[in-house]
């Protein structure tokens, strides 16, 4: 259970440095954001969790930077119950393999201008994509039956951050 803890607080606060970083260098997205959380939470009041799910650009924000900053570059290691084909390469029974998720989510292929900033692509071009593991062109917490355990606990608890962080401070560069 430490184990668990551990990897979740590290991971999170890893993409939370990220968030933040690519904020203050996208001056409008940041705008873009606080407007958001002003508009849907009121200036009186603080955010609660209840509230994350009217907060779609925040959201975006979030899969943008776990999308260009997974927190596992390389996925954990998978190993072959029996042969199998992968991408087209014949896979022998106990071959492990890592998923290079990093390079996987910056494909030219999957999305335009894979390396900036721009979280509207979530709210537009790739609106239906699910950070749960179900589109695979989106996996920083894995997929299928091996995904990281804590995926809901991480997204409220990055989200819930984020959002009570530019909410609660006037945050300039």
């Amino acid at each position: 259970m430490q184990g668990l803890i551990l990897a979740g607080s590290d991971t999170t606060t890893t993409t939370l440095s990220w968030a933040l970083s690519l904020l203050l260098n996208n001056r409008e997205v940041l705008n873009k954001a606080i407007h958001e959380l002003d508009t849907q939470i009121g200036s009186e009041k603080i955010v609660e969790i209840s509230d994350l799910k009217k907060l779609e650009y925040l959201q975006s924000i979030i899969k943008e930077t776990l999308r260009l900053y997974p927190a596992a570059p390389l996925n954990v290691p998978h190993e072959s119950l029996e042969d199998c084909t992968v991408g087209g390469y014949h896979v022998p029974t106990g071959t492990r393999l890592l998923t290079n998720i990093s390079k996987l989510q910056r494909d030219p292929s999957l999305y335009p201008n894979p390396l900036e900033f721009w979280p509207e692509r979530f709210l537009t071009t790739h609106k239906d994509v699910d950070i749960k593991g179900q589109h695979f062109e989106l996996i920083p917490f894995g997929a299928g039956r091996r995904m990281c355990p804590g995926l809901s606990f991480g997204l409220q608890v990055m989200q819930l951050t984020l959002a009570t962080l530019l909410h609660g401070f006037d945050i300039v560069t």
